[in-house]
């Protein structure tokens, strides 16, 4: 697809690895609302690129709602979502303190699981209702972010590892729905990448990190991601699937 002059939507794209990809949409010509919890962060990134930058908490569907319909009043239907919004608190199940708050797991699957649905539905909705494009018929891309963790979850990703299986297991039943509609549905599930959190950990910490990807022994980039996500728009080819950005890496 060709997303020259068309509607896109980022969540979590106030910083990292969704601030990336709204600026390579952008680039590309695609007319971007940058969604994020974070007003702030989400205006400051869609002046930079000419978008739209809205507040919205991807876990609740009165706001999720609301964004949706101003980025279409602004852009007309979003033809790409990209689901980056997400949270990575680490927690034991069972801590020193005694068993974890079923509020905090609860939280972690609000906002990357269910937020990531709640989003998918609406652009969904969104890209059936709107007419297709070229030669496939195509009418829209979703991609959402799971992580390595999904399969290969460390001690304390108890709730980051369900919350990103599940965005990995809603996956394929959505591509099997959306596709005689033309909606293609893809995840991404990403290594170790250098975004503000990992980059905030002391030096030592992160040099080991690095040295436990095979090839290349760093961290993922940011722009990286986005140059898949665009990669993933443009090749109609790809769909119901999910792509690790790792460097081959398989987490201890």
């Amino acid at each position: 697809m060709d997303v020259h002059g068309h509607g896109a939507i980022v969540t979590g794209g106030g910083s990292g690895l969704g601030a990336e990809t709204a600026r390579h949409l952008a680039r590309a010509g695609a007319r971007v609302c940058v969604l994020d919890v974070n007003e702030a962060a989400a205006r400051a990134v869609a002046e930079e690129i000419g978008g739209l930058g809205l507040a919205c908490d991807v876990s609740s569907a009165a706001a999720a709602e609301e964004a949706v319909a101003r980025a279409r009043t602004a852009h007309g239907p979003a033809r790409v979502l990209v689901n980056c919004a997400g949270i990575a608190p680490a927690k034991r199940i069972v801590g020193r303190s005694g068993p974890m708050p079923l509020v905090d797991f609860e939280q972690v699957i609000r906002v990357n699981l269910i937020g990531s649905f709640n989003l998918m539905r609406l652009a969904a909705a969104d890209m059936i209702a709107a007419e297709p494009l070229g030669e496939d018929g195509e009418r829209g891309v979703i991609i959402s972010t799971a992580s390595v963790a999904a399969s290969e979850g460390q001690i304390g990703q108890a709730a980051y590892a369900a919350s990103k299986a599940g965005v990995i297991g809603l996956m394929l039943p959505a591509a099997r729905e959306f596709a005689r509609f033309g909606v293609r549905v893809m995840t991404i599930a990403p290594g170790l990448i250098a975004t503000p959190l990992l980059l905030g950990m002391a030096q030592e910490v992160q040099d080991n990190l690095a040295g436990q990807v095979p090839f290349p022994k760093r961290f993922g980039r940011p722009d990286e991601y986005a140059r898949l996500v665009l990669h993933i728009v443009e090749n109609a080819m790809l769909n119901g699937d999910v792509i690790r950005l790792d460097g081959a890496m398989r987490m201890q």
